[in-house]
C-alpha cells in the first residue's frame, strides 16, 4: 500500500506539469519545475526500492534504503507544510512517515 502511494504521487510530480500540479499540490509553487520532478522520481525510485529488492532477493538490504529515503522525504515534505501553514496536508505525511519508518526498522530487523 504505501509503495502504490508513493508510486502514485512519483508519477503524477514526474509528468504531469507545474501548471496542472499547483491546482492540488499548492506547495510546487514555491519550487522551479525541475525541483518537482526530482520530488516525483525520487518517489519512484522510493516505491521501487520498497518492493523490487525484497521481492526479488536481489540486494535485500535497499528496501530499507529506500524506505529511510522516504522517511527522510516526509519530513522535508511535513518542514514545508509547517512553514505554508498547510495544516490539512499533515496527518497523511506522518503517515506516511511513520509507514516509511516501520518498513525501515522491520526491513532491518530481519536482516
Amino acid at each position: 500500500m504505501l509503495a502504490a502511494t508513493y508510486l502514485s504521487a512519483g508519477l503524477m510530480k514526474s509528468l504531469r506539469p507545474k501548471a496542472t500540479l499547483q491546482q492540488s499540490l499548492p506547495w510546487v509553487e514555491d519550487y522551479q519545475p525541475g525541483t518537482v520532478k526530482l520530488i516525483g522520481i525520487t518517489e519512484l525510485a522510493g516505491a521501487l526500492g520498497l518492493i523490487l529488492p525484497w521481492a526479488t532477493g536481489i540486494a535485500q538490504v535497499l528496501t530499507p534504503l529506500a524506505a529511510t529515503g522516504l522517511v527522510i522525504v516526509q519530513a522535508l515534505a511535513i518542514r514545508v507544510h509547517i512553514r505554508r501553514e498547510e495544516q490539512s496536508s499533515l496527518p497523511l505525511n506522518a503517515a506516511l512517515l511513520l509507514g516509511a519508518a516501520f518498513v525501515a526498522v522491520a526491513r532491518f530487523a530481519s536482516r
